[in-house]
């Protein structure tokens, strides 16, 4: 199952509908919130994310599954993909991070690697 939380209703449309064609389970959440509380959380082999959100950020939510034992594959995405974002992002130990637009292929080979498909 692959986890996408973004407060963009077009983009977690968008990526549940490009998880869906590669075969894959897709559910969407509103927030950060809505994914913690949601039945969801163990089965999640993959999660995409927004990094800015209203309420707990991305990197927030990747440091508060962190602490709390969950390891699982995340990509962060944003419209605003500047280099400390990156740094900070990436030391959470992300698998990808994608600026907003971005290339369908260029999920794919994240959602591949946060698989292990690579």
């Amino acid at each position: 199952m692959i986890s996408i939380v973004d407060d963009d209703e077009s983009v977690r449309l968008a990526i549940a509908g490009l998880a869906r064609s590669l075969g894959f389970i897709a559910t969407a959440f509103e927030s950060a919130e809505d994914f913690l509380r949601s039945s969801h959380l163990e089965n999640t082999s993959c999660l995409i994310c927004d990094i800015q959100m209203p309420g707990m950020t991305g990197i927030e939510l990747q440091d508060h599954l962190i602490a709390n034992g969950y390891q699982i594959p995340t990509i962060l995405i944003t419209a605003f993909p500047e280099g400390r974002v990156r740094k900070r992002a990436l030391e959470t130990g992300v698998i990808g991070f994608l600026g907003k637009p971005f290339d369908s292929q260029a999920m794919i080979r994240c959602i591949d690697a946060a698989l292990g498909k690579t």
